[in-house]
């Protein structure tokens, strides 16, 4: 069987991962805090015919060899952290990071998520929740006969309770970084969860070290940008259809064969 038949089928399939990644992405632009994926691929192993540097005669070696590749792959997939773009909406519980924190949250089974999507609510107990209803960690309960919330760059939380013109301290807002934010795992739902390649969270309060400030009345939209994902699109269907043009080829090549043996 003609290998170029093998081949081309991981280009293909490479491809089809590929378009997948890029209709998510297209598919999520309007998401608040959603990072972008990106495919990461390489090629696969080598039949080596003759090494680079073999001898070829007394006095000559060859200077590249005969290296014959078996195609490709998909590696892994990358999320892309970049800063999506900052909307102002007004709304007092809605919140921008900008820096590179995460807020932390409670996970139905307990655990601690991670997300950027700062639409807070408030439930029916008084607690800061996630629009998922996830209650926001550390817990911030706001009184009843609050009339106003303000929420710092640093993250204190103040309520202006009724009949009360001064502001009141009812919490701390934190924040959490990771040193490789593309090993978190992506839960969906706008989460992420700390994975050992993610590496230990480092908290701290909005502002301090590389955590970034809190923005009330704005909300960071995603960072996938449309004309590059549309240009991925189009690269992506042309090397779908070369790669299918192989497959015709490599087929064409093996029916004359086959003919010219009747």
């Amino acid at each position: 069987m003609n290998p170029a038949l093998w081949i081309s089928k991981t280009g293909i399939q490479a491809q089809d991962a590929r378009l997948g990644a890029i209709a998510n992405n297209l598919a999520n632009v309007n998401t608040v805090g959603f990072k972008r994926d990106r495919m990461v691929f390489e090629d696969l192993f080598y039949q080596i015919e003759r090494q680079p540097g073999a001898r070829v005669d007394a006095n000559n070696a060859s200077p590249s060899g005969v290296q014959l590749g078996n195609g490709t792959r998909l590696l892994g997939t990358q999320k892309v952290f970049t800063t999506g773009s900052i909307t102002t909406t007004g709304q007092s519980l809605d919140l921008a990071i900008i820096g590179q924190g995460f807020l932390q949250v409670q996970m139905a089974n307990g655990d601690t998520g991670y997300t950027r999507a700062g639409q807070l609510q408030i439930n029916a107990d008084g607690q800061l929740v996630t629009a998922q209803g996830l209650p926001i960690v550390p817990a911030i309960t706001v009184p009843a006969d609050a009339t106003s919330i303000s929420i710092s760059e640093s993250g204190v939380v103040a309520a202006t309770l009724s009949g009360s013109g001064t502001p009141t301290e009812i919490g701390q807002l934190t924040l959490a970084n990771f040193i490789n934010p593309t090993g978190l795992l992506a839960l969906g739902g706008n989460l992420f969860q700390e994975t050992a390649a993610s590496g230990a969270p480092t908290v701290g309060n909005p502002g301090t070290d590389a955590l970034g400030k809190l923005k009330q009345g704005a909300l960071e939209g995603s960072n996938v940008q449309v004309v590059e994902e549309m240009v991925d699109m189009i690269a992506t269907q042309r090397t779908y259809e070369m790669s299918t043009k192989v497959l015709s080829a490599a087929d064409n090549m093996m029916q004359y064969l086959a003919q010219s043996v009747r």
